[in-house]
């Protein structure tokens, strides 16, 4: 095989095997960082052996064994005065375990135990909102440090920084390489979803850039999702995550035109959403459901939400009242000026866009939406609708002047330049 398709072949098996690589080498070592330097030093091993011996028949075993005498090493070389009675154990057991002949149950072993703990030491509250997404994508995701940079639009040295502090804090706050238990549980994994969520909704409406979508970054946080949801099968907002995040992932390919153009929500041609990722989506939300006893969760109750558009087959036939009910349970669950103004988006579409506005109005006070530009967007739309058009023109200007991302900054001026010379009011939808 030419060395381009092997190192081609390397890339994928690194994709792939890359978490679990790192996830098992950091319960040994009880470093994240170590852990990834030692996979690396395996990736180097692979891409100086492979093109000459070839591809082995399990080249996931063989990077985890190459990784593992590498840890041996590493371990050997410590001395140990420098160490305390607790990692003497952990090097104890370590060597117990690297001495395992059998590869394939070298790198099953725990896995799935592994790679939770692995999500829970990259997304822990000690860490930055930032440096809890780099470290996901990096450890969780296999993405390189340009392939994060890229999707974010942030320059490489600022990612590789971030990720670099972040594997400092996790070793000078000895953080833990495990899965909190009991009440700590709750809270820490409310921090694993919200960073799988913000990867998905950054690939789902860019913040910024030429492009209305990263479908990548869509993939790989519902792929995080459902290795999620097969490690914690009993946890209702996991299930509730993933299915939010199927349903709306069912809508890429009716969001953008060939042009690159944004489609809203009420434009898209429904014939064109992925029935599978629905079907996936609805039955994540149902078992989300029989795991709850009381309430759904945020993340079930917004799947909720996205449910109901997913069930009309039209716009017309969307279940309003529905909606403005579930966004009440949300509202009180976990209120946010965000939250409010989809409800009132929602209360427009369910009772007329002057009761819409008069909740939008009383949102347009405080910090938080100082430069949030889906106020102005939403305002604007809502005075489209009740025929003040010269209005609506000034709220699409401002909205268009507030967002960062090129596509929808070329939407929001289409809906500004509509806006002139129309003298009455457009028919209802």
């Amino acid at each position: 095989m030419a060395t381009t398709n092997v190192h081609r072949v390397i890339d994928a098996v690194w994709r792939i095997e890359s978490p679990r690589l790192v996830a098992g080498l950091a319960r040994i070592v009880r470093d994240v960082g170590v852990a990834e330097d030692l996979a690396q030093d395996a990736l180097v091993a692979a891409l100086e052996q492979w093109p000459q011996a070839g591809i082995p028949d399990n080249p996931g075993a063989w990077l985890m064994a190459t990784a593992k005498h590498r840890a041996i090493d590493l371990l050997r070389r410590r001395t140990l005065l420098e160490r305390k009675h607790k990692e003497l154990c952990y090097e104890v057991e370590a060597q117990q375990e690297l001495a395992a002949p059998d590869l394939d149950a070298a790198i099953d072993n725990n896995i799935g135990d592994d790679l939770l703990r692995l999500m829970f030491t990259a997304c822990h509250p000690a860490l930055s909102t930032e440096a809890r997404v780099a470290l996901t994508l990096r450890l969780l995701g296999g993405l390189t440090t340009q392939e994060i940079a890229r999707a974010f639009l942030v320059v490489e040295p600022t990612i590789a920084q971030r990720i670099v502090r972040g594997k400092r804090t996790l070793a000078e706050e000895h953080i833990p390489f495990e899965v909190p238990r009991g009440v700590e549980l709750a809270a820490r994994l409310s921090s694993v979803l919200e960073v799988i969520y913000l990867i998905f909704n950054e690939g789902y409406t860019a913040t910024a850039g030429d492009d209305w979508m990263r479908p990548e970054l869509c993939e790989d946080a519902l792929r995080l999702g459902r290795i999620l949801a097969e490690l914690l099968p009993t946890e209702a907002e996991v299930h509730g995550l993933v299915a939010l995040m199927e349903i709306q992932a069912s809508r890429s390919r009716a969001r953008v035109r060939p042009s690159g153009e944004p489609v809203l929500l009420l434009d898209q041609n429904r014939a064109h959403w992925d029935q599978l990722l629905i079907r996936r989506g609805l039955a994540a939300l149902d078992r989300a459901g029989q795991l709850t006893s009381n309430a759904l969760g945020p993340y079930a109750l917004q799947a909720a939400i996205a449910a109901c558009h997913a069930r009309a087959r039209t716009a017309a036939e969307t279940d309003w009242a529905r909606i403005v009910a579930l966004y009440d349970a949300l509202a009180r669950l976990k209120p946010s000026p965000v939250v409010e103004l989809n409800r009132a988006v929602a209360v427009a579409m369910a009772l007329g866009p002057a009761a819409g506005l008069e909740l939008v109005d009383s949102l347009t006070t405080g910090p938080p939406f100082e430069s949030y530009h889906l106020l102005p967007s939403v305002r604007g739309d809502l005075l489209f609708k009740l025929g003040r058009f010269s209005e609506a023109q000034a709220e699409f200007e401002r909205a268009a002047s507030l967002t960062q991302n090129a596509r929808e900054r070329e939407l929001l001026l289409g809906r500004a330049r509509a806006c002139v010379g129309v003298s009455t009011p457009p028919e209802p939808q």
